[in-house]
């Protein structure tokens, strides 16, 4: 393989395994000078299994002892790329190649090097980042984002680092929530916890006692009073009107993550009971309102009083899915320089037992999960971590004894304080840290719009959505099928109609031919045209209401509102992550210098663009 800045990006983060190369690529020692990381080299690889290897050291003039990459790593003296990102974490070459194998055309050189590139990294067992995008556990890119140029990344704990068995530890939440209602005389027996009731991204019109699903624009698609879904008219009767605006926090509360399930699903079993009159005025002095409140104030004891957490501490197998990978990816990113933070809400003993129980049993060396955080914040308070200044303390035994602090340190364990005081305390400020969690507004939102940090949202349910999108393929193609011909045939029955409006007018039709139709003729067809449409409503309608059944019976698919729309929570999730995933652990499956790209956004007239230029070439 010819000498190539590919192979040479590849040989610097990886050795080749003995069985592929005689003599292996090994960097020797690195040092830190003026800001710079600085490699010193020699790359030799020799031809094995068919692949003609790249030969750095025979192509590349360097003095001895001088050093061959360098890697910037002070955000003052770093660039900005063409797409806009900094450039800090970029390889450079300090000196130039014997590069006579990549004379020519840029636009030929790289399609080689392009392909040699791909057919090493399939030699190596590598997927190319285009094939780890269509996969359900890629790393989806709303903004585009050079990884190279992060130096922090902080992650959120619950739903986050691990993920919780939904049933299990929500269906626990749903029984406390419902034995906290029944002491104070709420009528909950019969009530059973129904995770399939609710989805990620609802929002309850805490007004009227609904659920409902919004497009992308605040429209309302689809609704539920109750645990009764409505009908199309009766959404359209009530919202017709009406657009979801989650600024009106009195009326509307967003489904932001997978904690509120309990609380959704006991709220809507709740508003059937109180429509037939057996919760008392006493219970809900506000009716829905009312409910919603005392709904969460059960739920939110559940949390405080400490049984549900106690429960699941005693025995985390049975609420926490075990993910080996995940450890693993943070190391690549400890290893890479990356400076790894852990910001939760949760308490330092909870924190402490559950990432025990995630993280030690996967990590070499008899590490601890402690031993891959720089700086760990308990009890962080998030969304006011991001917004204001809180009292510090520093945990300073095993036992959880804290005492106050007024400045943080590298290797720190802390309770509260703020994300200024990160960023003071690391000095790394703005868009040089990621931040990582699974709440929209907690996390992702806030962190960006106070902070202007990078932000990846984690959602679990990507993966069943995306394998539920493959599965629907056959039967989306057919419903879009339907409708392309209904629109050819509208097209035409709305001609017709058009001629003969203007007939009845006495003026000429559109054209010469539709003008001298005879009258019984253009009656005729335009019967024939409404028959084959209403037939077609007949078919396409149900065929909509089912779309999106294999992932959730009645609210459809996560990401969407409709066949082509987009919903509201993949509007948020647009708007304030700039890379979303299904979790943590599928950075491993990338590295720690990804280089994120957004990809092109269709805009409405794309495809008449496309069709045009086309037409041209034909």
């Amino acid at each position: 393989m010819s000498c190539s800045t590919v192979c040479q990006a590849v040989a610097s983060c990886m050795s080749i395994p003995n069985s592929t190369s005689r003599s292996p690529a090994v960097f020797s020692n690195t040092q830190k000078l003026d800001g710079a990381l600085v490699f010193r080299s020699s790359v030799s690889y020799n031809r094995v299994n068919g692949f003609s290897s790249c030969r750095c050291s025979a192509t590349t003039s360097v003095p001895p002892g001088e050093d061959v990459f360098s890697v910037v790593t002070s955000s003052t003296t770093s660039e900005v790329d063409y797409l806009g990102e900094s450039t800090k974490g970029d390889l450079n070459l300090n000196f130039g190649i014997d590069g006579k194998a990549l004379q020519g055309p840029v636009e030929e050189v790289a399609k080689m090097e392009a392909q040699e590139a791909e057919s090493l990294l399939q030699h190596l067992g590598i997927p190319v980042p285009y094939n780890a995008r269509h996969s359900p556990r890629g790393i989806f890119c709303s903004r585009t984002l050079n990884l190279r140029s992060i130096s922090a990344i902080g992650y959120d704990m619950d739903y986050t680092l691990m993920h919780y068995n939904v049933m299990a530890w929500e269906g626990r939440a749903y029984d406390y929530c419902m034995e906290n209602l029944r002491n104070v005389g709420f009528p909950v027996d019969g009530l059973a916890f129904d995770p399939d009731l609710v989805i990620r991204g609802l929002v309850i019109d805490k007004e009227k006692g609904n659920l409902v699903k919004a497009d992308r624009f605040g429209y309302i698609k689809r609704a539920m009073h109750g645990t009764r879904m409505l009908s199309t008219r009766e959404v359209s009767e009530i919202y017709g009107r009406e657009l979801v605006d989650l600024r009106k926090e009195s009326k509307w509360e967003f489904l932001n993550t997978l904690f509120s399930v309990s609380e959704a699903v006991a709220y809507m079993q709740l508003v059937d009971r109180l429509d037939k009159g057996v919760i008392g005025p006493d219970l809900c002095p506000n009716e829905y309102k009312g409910l919603y409140k005392a709904v969460g104030k059960a739920l939110f004891r559940a949390h405080v009083e400490g049984q549900l957490k106690s429960e699941i501490m005693s025995k985390p197998e049975l609420f926490v899915e075990p993910d080996p990978e995940l450890p693993l990816a943070l190391l690549d990113q400890k290893e890479a320089g990356k400076r790894l933070l852990l910001i939760t809400n949760s308490d330092y003993h909870y924190t402490d037992k559950m990432m025990q129980h995630s993280f030690n049993r996967y990590l070499p060396n008899d590490m601890s999960w402690r031993d891959l955080f720089e700086m760990v914040i308990v009890s962080a308070r998030k969304p006011e971590f991001f917004q204001m200044a809180h009292p510090m303390y520093e945990v300073v035994t095993g036992e959880g004894l804290m005492r106050p602090c007024f400045k943080a340190r590298p290797g720190g364990l802390y309770s509260g304080g703020s994300a200024q005081m990160i960023e003071s305390s690391l000095n790394v400020h703005g868009d040089e840290i990621l931040y990582v969690g699974d709440h929209i507004y907690t996390d992702v939102s806030q962190s960006k719009v106070h902070l202007r940090w990078r932000t990846a949202l984690i959602c679990r349910e990507l993966e069943e959505e995306y394998n539920a999108l493959i599965h629907s393929q056959e039967e989306r193609a057919t419903l879009i099928d339907l409708i392309n011909k209904k629109e050819v045939l509208g097209d035409l029955f709305n001609q017709l109609r058009l001629a003969l409006q203007r007939r009845t007018k006495g003026r000429p039709a559109q054209t010469l031919a539709a003008t001298h139709m005879e009258d019984n003729e253009l009656t005729e067809s335009m019967q024939k045209l409404l028959v084959v449409m209403q037939r077609l409503d007949q078919k396409i309608g149900p065929m909509l209401d089912e779309d999106g059944e294999l992932f959730n019976k009645r609210w459809g698919y996560l990401s969407r509102a409709g066949l082509w729309d987009k919903s509201h929570l993949m509007r948020q999730i647009e708007k304030y992550a700039d890379i979303y995933t299904s979790r943590v652990s599928n950075f491993l499956h990338y590295t720690p210098f990804m280089y994120f790209r957004a990809q092109e956004q269709n805009l409405a007239h794309d495809s008449y663009t496309f069709d045009h230029l086309r037409r041209e070439e034909n």
